[in-house]
């Protein structure tokens, strides 16, 4: 077992019955990076701001510096004599993640002018391809929105994983992957849901970056 994950469930032993769906989402997410994909991410309230902090760990350095390959900086260095040595010093290598949840302009008209319950699964037509994943968080299972952006995947090829609370709700029935922490008050989901996907980050930064 993976030893990030295995911390993970030493710390949080009630996780054990999530183990098997947390590697899967893992390989789910490693394969997509792996074959040119990105991570879409959607949630709502707490939930929105783990897919902007999931964003945040994936999109730079999490435990490791990730420094960019010797090919890159002499590129940068040589095409930019003045400035290539600062890009190449302070770029850091990435993993491709978009939070729904973030373009307020699109998601304020497309509530106001078509339907509130539809911001996700817009921005999933516009965005998603088969080799993406979309990592729905919604601590019922029942948020709408987040549903539809599901369903919405699914037709697209999208490869989906919910993260959710004990019954999974109807995201259980849906997704690809079902993460469903093994407590039913909101507060208790979420405190889980952070390890889990901090442990998801760890994960997949060493397979990518040494």
């Amino acid at each position: 077992m993976n030893k990030a994950l295995l911390k993970l469930l030493n710390k949080y032993p009630e996780l054990h019955i999530c183990s098997d769906d947390i590697e899967l989402a893992y390989e789910t997410i490693k394969n997509s990076f792996k074959n040119g994909g990105k991570l879409l991410l959607c949630g709502n309230g707490g939930s929105a701001s783990d897919c902007e902090h999931i964003v945040g760990e994936l999109m730079k350095g999490f435990m490791k510096k990730r420094q960019l390959g010797d090919d890159i900086q002499n590129k940068l260095k040589e095409q930019w004599p003045l400035n290539g040595e600062y890009l190449a010093k302070n770029l850091q290598g990435a993993l491709p993640a978009i939070s729904l949840t973030s373009n307020t302009a699109l998601m304020t008209a497309y509530s106001n002018d078509v339907a509130a319950d539809m911001v996700f699964a817009q921005q999933v037509y516009g965005y998603g391809n088969p080799s993406d994943v979309l990592l729905g968080i919604s601590t019922s299972g029942n948020s709408a929105n987040v549903v539809n952006a599901i369903q919405l995947a699914k037709v697209l090829g999208v490869k989906t994983i919910g993260l959710t609370g004990k019954t999974g709700g109807s995201m259980k029935e849906i997704c690809d992957v079902s993460i469903c922490v093994p407590y039913e008050s909101t507060p208790d989901i979420q405190e889980r849901h952070l390890p889990i996907y901090h442990t998801l980050c760890i994960m997949l930064e060493e397979s990518f970056f040494s």
